[in-house]
């Protein structure tokens, strides 16, 4: 299998792209990311290894806007990310002059996605080692996608990315419902629980919300602490 994998566009003989599953382990070494969809509002969480003592902070986001009713995070390699959030900032720039219309989160989803795919099948370059959850508002109200290494994008309800996808998507499958993001505190509350499900010792958290015609807001880290300790109260009386 080794020979199959020195360039991204040959094929192993079981029909995989060697060079594609290395990008995805990428994205499943790098810190989580969760998004949830609620009946107003998108919330993006994402965990934030923590900073050291001389570097500036805000160099070390992980939640970005891509237009004014846009968010995204990511999780895998930070300087892939990079180049696909300024080139999806420039895309919802020159759609919104072209059409004189805001773009959609469907439309930059697929945008980001087809970059992926293209450097799936083009010698000479590697797949991006990053997957990244994109949030935000339509005309028919708030969206949550998800694209992966491949190329591919699904919306979700809800979903994650990073470490402990797994043991995060299945606490999201037990505890979503209409009921609990019908308010803002429980899309929040549902996206902050889920992530230290899955924590394996402390870490610390940045979280976004957005809602229609309003601001991004960053919570604070007094208003996520007090997300964080309500998690921990719940698992503990649970145990």
């Amino acid at each position: 299998m080794a020979n199959y994998d020195r360039a991204v566009t040959v094929f192993s003989p079981d029909g995989q792209l060697l060079q594609v599953q290395y990008a995805q382990e990428a994205v499943r070494r790098g810190s989580a990311v969760v998004g949830v969809r609620g009946s107003n509002s998108v919330v993006l969480a994402v965990e934030k290894r923590i900073v050291p003592y001389l570097q500036v902070e805000r160099t070390e986001k992980k939640i970005v806007l891509l237009d004014d009713h846009i968010i995204l995070g990511f999780a895998g390699v930070r300087a892939d990310a990079r180049v696909l959030v300024l080139r999806s900032q420039i895309e919802c720039q020159s759609h919104r002059l072209t059409v004189e219309d805001s773009i959609t989160v469907e439309y930059v989803s697929r945008y980001i996605a087809s970059m992926m795919q293209q450097h799936t099948q083009n010698s000479g370059r590697r797949p991006f080692g990053v997957s990244c959850i994109i949030a935000g508002f339509d005309s028919d109200g708030p969206h949550v996608f998800q694209t992966e290494p491949s190329g591919t994008f699904y919306e979700w309800k809800a979903c994650s990315a990073g470490r402990g996808e797994k043991a995060i998507r299945d606490y999201l499958e037990k505890n979503y419902s209409i009921e609990k993001t019908s308010t803002d505190h429980g899309t929040i509350q549902l996206a902050v629980r889920s992530l230290i499900e899955a924590q394996s010792g402390e870490r610390e958290l940045e979280v976004a919300i957005l809602k229609k015609s309003s601001p991004l807001v960053m919570l604070t880290k007094q208003a996520i602490q007090s997300y964080v300790a309500e998690a921990q109260n719940e698992r503990s009386f649970k145990t």
